[in-house]
């Protein structure tokens, strides 16, 4: 056997060398099925300290929280409101974000089929028709020697039609580093749609709950103003038979007419929450408006809201675990750069028939065929492939640190809203300890005030703290109903249900993410590139 080195440096082989060449190739393949060397770091889930509880303690007002298992799956049914059920559920099928969101799970499976490819053999088939004529017949022409060339006319045709193939061989890991790349890429837009799919939801309970809230604020000015408009009547009574004031009167004018003006305000708002719920709902913005515009109450909230623990955020949490596919996509991808710093082996082959005649493609005594090994191993490319593996790295680090900022946020998060959550319903209890004593206060203002024993200033002032009081009570109502969907929120809640969008891929390599063999990274740092096959 014969074998040429040649400048790109594939082997090329002589028909006499093929039962070398194939003992070759398939020893080289041996080699490689044998070694399965992967180059890189082995990636492994960060090890990361969770508080053993939470700091917020539990309210003990209507509503307490308990740091008891916790399943968040359907935490809007919670509220017992057919109405934010049906949202919710027309939401999720049919919001535009999550629809994106789907989309980019599409395309990152169809990505990690695509590098999955990369494990198998090409082929592919190939075939020309050339069809050639050399001149005129007794035609001439002098070369550039000067001697003179006499042609005779002459046609020719040939036909030629093969397959050829290539097997890249991965040795050292960097084809198989590119599909644990991809496939967290892949588990990783799957853990997006469903930050979203909370994230939406969230927002779809807090528009709602706002909605109810100002059309509570609309009644209670109503209700309100209904009142003063009493008053104003008794007053303008009071002056007809001389006991009322001018002054009195015009005080609750302008009690009336302030009152009125808030009206408008409330509308104004709700219907800015019906056109935002209707565009979370992937419809036009009017679209609700019949549907939600009759008043209703604000959902109450129950009376025990398990919190679980911390560490459940890790598991629950889509943006955590979706920044840990992307830590470990990263980690994946300094091997794929490592892989770069050794030789690339392959096996290649064609086979082809060829003839002056279409019927001579079936012939097999014309066949043409070749077949061997060929490898490519970069000498010098001043530093690019290092370069590379550095920037691997730093994208790894980076990775770490945007997981580790998306369990402190995750944190915080929670904390925030059960201390937000408790800290209102107190301030609620007091409010509504206000408006009972203020309406006691305008009840005895009012009788004291048609009797006689009081002046309007007295009454005047009663009105305008009983509305306060009543305005600031529906508010926390509010407040406590949207804390309480903040924590929900927090808790990552709201995306277990079962979804066909983010069904993992059928592919023979896949693996399910956080796989119990994988390594540990240590906590500090990623760990550094390899440059010798693990």
């Amino acid at each position: 056997m014969q074998i040429v080195t040649s400048t790109d440096p594939h082997w090329n082989i002589g028909v006499g060398g093929w039962w070398d060449a194939l003992g070759i190739g398939l020893a080289l393949l041996s080699l490689g099925l044998l070694a399965g060397c992967e180059v890189g770091p082995n990636y492994g889930t960060p090890q990361q300290h969770m508080p053993a509880h939470w700091v917020s303690p539990p309210t003990t007002q209507a509503s307490i929280t308990v740091q008891e298992k916790v399943d968040v799956a359907k935490w809007w049914t919670t509220f017992n409101d057919p109405e934010l059920d049906s949202l919710i559920h027309r939401a999720l099928g049919e919001n535009l974000d999550i629809q994106l969101a789907t989309q980019r799970i599409r395309q990152s499976r169809a990505a990690l089929g695509a590098s999955t490819s990369g494990l198998f053999p090409l082929i592919g088939a190939n075939g020309s028709y050339n069809h050639s004529f050399n001149g005129r017949s007794g035609s001439a022409f002098t070369n550039s020697s000067g001697q003179v060339i006499t042609t005779s006319g002459q046609t020719s045709y040939f036909w030629q039609a093969g397959f050829d193939s290539t097997w890249e061989l991965d040795f050292f890991g960097g084809t198989r580093r590119g599909i644990e790349a991809a496939r967290a890429t892949y588990e990783a837009s799957v853990e997006d749609r469903r930050d979203v799919m909370v994230t939406l939801l969230g927002e779809v309970a807090t528009t709602y709950m706002q909605l109810r809230g100002y059309q509570q604020q609309i009644a209670i000015a109503e209700e309100n103003l209904a009142g003063q408009q009493k008053s104003l009547e008794v007053t303008r009574n009071k002056q007809l038979y001389g006991a009322g004031k001018g002054l009195d009167i015009a005080n609750a004018e302008a009690q009336v007419a302030t009152t009125r003006s808030q009206i408008p305000a409330y509308e104004s708002l709700e219907q800015q929450q019906i056109y935002a719920l209707g565009v979370l709902l992937g419809q036009e913005p009017a679209t609700l408006l019949v549907e939600l515009s009759p008043e209703g109450k604000i959902p109450i909230s129950p009376p025990v809201v398990p919190v679980g623990l911390p560490s459940d955020l890790l598991r629950r949490r889509p943006d955590i675990r979706r920044a840990e596919r992307q830590l470990a996509a990263a980690t994946a991808s300094v091997g794929v750069a490592t892989a770069q710093l050794f030789p690339q082996f392959s096996l290649d082959g064609s086979l082809s028939t060829g003839g002056s005649r279409f019927g001579n493609l079936g012939n097999w005594g014309t066949r043409i065929w070749s077949f061997g090994p060929a490898f490519n191993w970069p000498i010098f490319d001043a530093g690019a492939i290092w370069n590379n593996i550095e920037v691997t790295n730093a994208l790894q680090a980076q990775a770490l640190i945007t997981y580790r900022q998306a369990v402190l946020n995750a944190l915080l998060d929670v904390e925030n809203s059960l201390t937000a959550y408790a800290q209102e319903q107190q301030r609620r209890q007091s409010l509504a300890d206000a408006v009972a004593a203020y309406q006691r206060a305008v009840s005895l203002a009012s009788q004291n005030f048609q009797n006689g024993f009081s002046d309007f200033l007295t009454l005047f002032v009663a009105q305008q703290s009983l509305y306060g009081a009543q305005s600031s009570l529906v508010a926390s109502n509010q407040a406590v109903a949207t804390d309480l969907v903040a924590i929900y929120k927090a808790l990552g809640g709201g995306w277990e249900e079962s979804d066909p969008a983010t069904t993992q891929p059928s592919d023979p390599a896949a693996k399910p993410p956080f796989a119990a063999e994988r390594l540990t990274i240590p906590a500090t740092q990623p760990a550094a590139p390899t440059t010798q096959p693990s």
